[in-house]
């Protein structure tokens, strides 16, 4: 049996995180992983999570499994945190998943159990694991333009007219906030008009929020995910808490759907237990208890959001930095655009020619298609990667 598979494609940021590793050179520059990093290149454990689980080794009794949808407080303080009050609690199921990717993994199989022949639109570019997953289960798919490569930006003229297109039934995926891998978000008259258009197709959004609290600010980060829910019959939503809580080896994530009426959001619900089931039973809980704990405790919860914002802040703070310096440098505003995208990642622009050159010459690692993490910088990389991007001519 073993003898009859096939190689199957490189994953091509997991090529580069191991050409990172085997480099021997003490000052090359990862920002090719799409992890946080402070400025000594650590991704640290937050305070309230570290309090969190002092007080969990405490009190735990037991490692007896949660149900299969998970603990339905961690259900109840991610609909909170993502939702606000814009979707009636009873119109809303909830399963806990293995991390955001496990989310949208489940988000995909309800999609392919409940409507099969549904099309499945997706930003191009997008996140590349959604294409990967969408081609294993076999859905029907097709891009909606996105993106405008020369102003890097939001090409939403596109964008709309490529969405008016899509069919009763047809789910649209739509990044909640941070767009990657291009950092260019919808503003919330955006948001709105997508909504207006969703209405009129009768296509259902799911939205992948990955970053809530790394763009504008923990309640700016959901508005448009929130406008949808207020607006729309239906719903997926994949979130993570891997990003905001620093979590990301506990795999804590969540999928929520909204359905229109209370017994169909009892049906989802029954299904996404089914799906776990079916998956891997019974979720994690470690990640999720003490994302729960946090988000109960006003105390933690004050912690955590002080972190989260010095962090949000902090990316920001690298952005103005470097498109300062680019302009400084290059005598020109081409490099703005830096410090208007949001979240850890933008991309740079550079062709595969100049992104292989800084990592061959400079030791400076991006994605092949010139996506560069900004939380991988630091005060004192910034001013390296300035001379190097003038240099090799992008």
């Amino acid at each position: 049996m073993l003898n009859s598979l096939t190689a199957q494609p490189k994953d091509k940021i997991l090529m580069l995180m191991q050409m990172f590793r085997d480099d021997p050179r003490e000052d090359k520059i990862d920002l090719g992983v799409g992890v946080y990093r402070n400025a000594d290149g650590v991704t640290p454990i937050m305070q309230a999570v570290k309090t969190a689980e002092q007080q969990l080794w405490q009190s735990e009794t037991s490692k007896s499994y949660t149900g299969l949808a998970g603990d339905p407080d961690f259900h109840d303080v991610m609909i909170r945190l993502a939702l606000g009050d814009s979707a009636q609690r009873g119109r809303l199921a909830a399963a806990a998943t293995p991390g955001g990717t496990g989310a949208i993994r489940q988000a995909l199989e309800l999609v392919r159990m409940a409507s099969p022949d549904a099309t499945v639109w997706v930003s191009s570019p997008t996140w590349p694991n959604h294409l990967s997953i969408l081609r294993y289960l076999g859905l029907n798919h097709t891009e909606y333009r996105y993106f405008d490569d020369a102003a890097r930006a939001v090409d939403f003229d596109a964008m709309t007219r490529d969405l008016s297109q899509a069919k009763a039934g047809d789910i649209v995926l739509l990044h909640g906030c941070c767009h990657n891998p291009t950092g260019a978000n919808l503003n919330i008259s955006q948001w709105q008009e997508i909504a207006r258009i969703l209405q009129k197709t009768g296509a259902i959004p799911f939205v992948d929020i990955a970053y809530q609290g790394f763009g504008d600010g923990l309640e700016q980060d959901a508005l448009g995910l929130r406008h949808l829910a207020a607006q729309l019959p239906q719903m997926l939503i994949a979130a993570s808490c891997s990003k905001n809580f620093g979590i990301y080896r506990e795999r804590a994530g969540i999928l929520i759907a909204l359905a229109d009426t209370p017994a169909n959001a009892a049906l989802a619900q029954e299904s996404l237990a089914f799906l776990n089931r079916q998956n891997y039973s019974f979720p994690p809980d470690h990640g999720a208890r003490l994302v729960t704990m946090i988000l109960q405790d006003p105390a933690l919860r004050a912690s955590w959001q002080s972190e989260l914002e010095a962090m949000r802040t902090g990316m920001l703070s690298l952005r103005e930095q470097l498109a300062s310096q680019l302009q400084s440098l290059s005598g020109s505003d081409r490099f703005a655009f830096l410090a208007s995208h949001r979240g850890m990642f933008s991309r740079l622009g550079a062709s595969p020619e100049q992104v292989e050159a800084l990592r061959r010459d400079r030791g400076i690692y991006l994605v092949g298609d010139s996506r560069m993490n900004i939380a991988g910088l630091n005060a004192r990389t910034v001013p390296i990667l300035t001379r190097a991007i003038i240099d090799c001519g992008i």
